[in-house]
């Protein structure tokens, strides 16, 4: 089979599908030329915990035949994806960033993954994480690599999984969002990320951190992508009592319905306070877009979130401690220190300083369910800063101010369990900039037609890294 045209790494998941739909592009073509990508390039991104060959080609080859037979699946069929290392894959290493967990090999897919294969996606392999999906990388594990600038950070802890898709290496990928996990690297990597409603995915097969944090959700390089990832993953599931029966709409028909009379609220004291004069130049361009695009524009006043920030720590403390105490403390000298701290710090909080932290967050989730009676989306920065460097982020650990501004705008929506929907929006010294979308409680069709819309009009998720 002759190589494709070089270009055709940076193409979006849905040309890609439209192509091979069509049979202008073979499925086992472009899955041994992401194959060699990856062999060529990810000695230096370290994006991939493990690579699927074996089972990747002959899931592609099973595809090309189907397609060819005329048994077309839909846009994943034939795509080749990957997905962070938390994911069970039936037989294949699971490791969940940890030491621990390096040789466990799961007897059975995990729901999203196993929904993946029955529509026919490619599964090239396991992205690289942060231990645990904690903050920190296990002392052993090499931290995958920006592919804009080696120099910034890749965002946590889904970092492997924005590091490969934005690299050209997959076409979308599944990661995983406690206080931000999907948000900062897709920010930090120009891509498009949407964090789901809590429940509205199935964790079953997921690596816990924190239960009621945890959501996943598709990773990719432009909304049309995400719908066509969230489309198969989303909706109920027998073997995960917490995900949500509520019926999956069509999310990709919402990609055609633009944002005419949309309302979207802004807060313009919480989205300027502390907030670096790029990342508002990029808001205010974006609020321009919208207004242009026929949506409302309306002023609210955001619940203070300062408290609901410094209640994150201890509430994904408490819950870490609970998933890990199969294996914490009885193999605590092979635990990172950051995940080890973590989890000592939930066995020590006492039980009544856990029910004022629920309570406040009960408390914090009525109020922004009031604030969506009165707009459709919010929209915020990711971040109050241009993107970090590594050095700037080696020093989080010295400067708590520094940890509560990166939360500000990201763990409040774990806390609440609302949908968001990141967007690459700007550009600062050649590193993309991050915008957030947030929608009401299962909002996430609302969130894609914003999405789309935006970048129907902007070029920002077109701009890919030079390797």
């Amino acid at each position: 089979m002759p190589s494709l045209p070089d270009a055709t790494h940076y193409l979006s998941l849905s040309e890609l599908a439209a192509r091979i739909q069509t049979r202008d592009i073979s499925p086992v073509a472009v899955t041994r030329s992401q194959l060699e990508r990856i062999e060529r390039l990810d000695t230096e991104l370290h994006s991939f915990a493990g690579v699927m060959a074996d089972t990747a080609l002959a899931e592609a080859e099973a595809a090309e035949a189907e397609i060819a037979a005329g048994r077309y699946r839909g846009p994943l069929h034939g795509v080749p994806i990957a997905v962070k290392d938390l994911f069970w894959t039936r037989g294949f290493p699971t490791a969940g960033g940890m030491l621990i967990h390096k040789q466990h090999r799961p007897r059975e897919d995990a729901t999203v993954v196993r929904r993946l294969r029955e529509a026919g996606a490619v599964v090239l392999g396991k992205l690289q994480m942060t231990e645990g999906a904690y903050s920190d990388h296990h002392p052993m594990v090499t931290p995958p690599r920006n592919p804009w600038n080696a120099a910034y950070w890749t965002g946590i802890s889904s970092s492997g999984s924005a590091a490969a898709t934005a690299a050209g290496l997959c076409y979308g990928s599944l990661g995983s969002d406690t206080g931000g996990s999907i948000r900062w690297p897709c920010a930090a990597t120009g891509l498009t990320g949407l964090k789901p409603s809590w429940g509205r995915v199935s964790r079953h097969g997921v690596f816990e951190l924190a239960a009621t944090l945890d959501h996943v959700g598709p990773m990719a390089r432009d909304a049309r992508d995400v719908a066509a990832i969230l489309h198969v993953i989303a909706g109920a599931d027998p073997a995960d009592p917490t995900a949500l029966g509520a019926p999956v709409p069509d999310y990709r028909a919402a990609t055609w319905q633009g944002v005419g009379g949309v309302r979207i609220g802004i807060d313009p004291a919480w989205n300027s306070e502390g907030v670096d004069a790029t990342t508002q130049m990029a808001l205010n361009e974006a609020i321009a877009t919208y207004r242009a695009l026929g949506a409302e524009i309306i002023e609210v006043r955001f619940p203070d979130v300062k408290q609901i920030v410094a209640d994150w720590a201890p509430n994904c403390a408490v819950e870490a401690a609970i998933a890990h105490e199969a294996t914490y403390p009885a193999c605590k000298d092979e635990y990172g220190p950051v995940l080890a701290s973590v989890i000592e710090t939930g066995r020590a909080l006492s039980g009544l300083d856990y029910q004022r932290l629920l309570l406040r967050r009960m408390a914090f989730r009525g109020r922004i369910a009031a604030l969506f009676g009165t707009i459709d989306l919010l929209l915020t920065p990711v971040q109050p800063f241009a993107p970090l460097t590594l050095a700037t982020i080696s020093t989080l650990g010295e400067q708590p101010g520094l940890i509560a501004d990166l939360q500000r705008y990201t763990c409040p929506f774990n806390m609440t369990g609302n949908p968001t929907l990141t967007l690459p929006g700007g550009f600062c010294e050649g590193m993309p900039i991050g915008l957030q979308l947030v929608a009401a409680q299962l909002g996430e069709d609302m969130l894609i037609r914003a999405g789309t819309a935006f970048q129907a009009e902007t070029t920002w998720h077109r701009q890919h890294p030079t390797l």
